[in-house]
């Protein structure tokens, strides 16, 4: 007698980093409800590959190709190779912005089984921002307890053009260092402490903490915003490791073994946190009741006038110091 089919669900998420993490405990809520479930993710790549890194899905497949464009027209052909694609599964749970309403009306024409149209985007003070992704699943018996998302991933071996290191004498700080991650960017400079404050960071926490490694994390928006460029020109002379526009799920692996990371309300923060990594963030003008992480060891330092541009440089690297030292990674000098 032959074994019964797996069923198949579809998840169909865009957005960010940072909206793509918020989800995951909505798709680890599924692979949990359904038994025995194929889950796959369709998105756009490489951020969908945190799902597999997370264990909540068995395939990823990219939204990007040409043929799901006319999905989004009225009365796309209901037959042919995408159309059986979509057919195959027996759930499809959508969060992309259908705002007309066809790409929902070429499921149906399809054939599709069962189709749960999803917010794509969250509003502020409705709840937390991974509760308001998880809440249609309720029309399904489906209900969200725990709100942090989730990523496992062992720490890789990384090329040598991915780390680099920079030291006047690298005999004074141990390789076996704990290393504290702090990402000076996130989507949007409003959002952002001033780079002097992350160049003075630098040099502060080097030499207060000196048992401790320093790592820069940069990508593209802060090259294009000259982030990169200033901060590794104020951190010259330090001994520091620079994790640069590597891929996340080779970062989620250097996060969960990192004793820290300091950042903003933004993506890699998101993946941070869910890599276990103990996290201080400071948030403006965001509201950290519906965006900050509920992972366990966050920590976070909202801006009083909701904004961190004017923010006052002395009390944000006094509030690392004693995120720092509250983790005990080693005396002052």
């Amino acid at each position: 007698m032959a074994a019964p089919a797996r069923p198949r669900v579809l998840v169909i998420r865009g957005g960010a980093i940072g909206d793509f993490i918020l989800t995951l405990p909505a798709i680890r809520l599924l692979r949990e409800n359904i038994p025995n479930a194929y889950i796959e993710v369709l998105g756009y790549k490489p951020i969908i590959d945190l799902a597999l890194a997370a264990e909540v899905a068995d395939a990823t497949r990219s939204l990007e190709h040409g043929s799901m464009a006319r999905l989004f027209a009225p009365k796309a052909p209901a037959e042919g190779e995408l159309a059986d694609y979509f057919r195959s599964f027996n759930l499809i749970v959508s969060y992309l912005y259908d705002p007309d309403g066809h790409f929902r009306e070429n499921m149906e024409r399809m054939g599709v089984k069962t189709f749960l149209a999803c917010p794509h985007r969250v509003v502020a003070g409705k709840g937390h921002a991974a509760e308001q992704l998880a809440k249609p699943l309720e029309s399904l018996a489906m209900y969200l307890e725990d709100p942090a998302p989730r990523i496992a991933v062992a720490e890789p071996v990384a090329a040598p053009e991915t780390i680099v290191r920079f030291a006047s004498s690298l005999s004074e700080t141990p390789a076996a260092s704990p290393i504290v991650a702090l990402h000076p960017g996130s989507g949007s400079l409003k959002k952002n402490l001033p780079v002097e404050l992350w160049i003075a960071a630098g040099r502060a926490l080097s030499t207060a903490f000196p048992l401790v490694r320093l790592a820069l994390i940069t990508g593209e928006a802060e090259h294009e915003r000259g982030i990169t460029a200033r901060v590794q020109e104020g951190w010259q002379g330090l001994d520091y490791l620079h994790w640069d526009q590597i891929p996340l799920t080779q970062l989620a692996g250097h996060f969960s073994s990192a004793a820290a990371f300091i950042g903003h309300d933004s993506g890699i923060s998101h993946l941070a946190a869910a890599c276990g990594a103990p996290c201080l963030l400071f948030f403006g003008p965001t509201e950290p009741l519906t965006w900050a992480p509920r992972n366990a060891g966050v920590q976070v330092v909202s801006a009083p006038e909701g904004t961190l541009e004017d923010w006052p440089a002395d009390r944000a690297l006094a509030e690392m110091r004693r995120f720092l030292q509250g983790l005990r990674l080693g005396s002052e000098k």
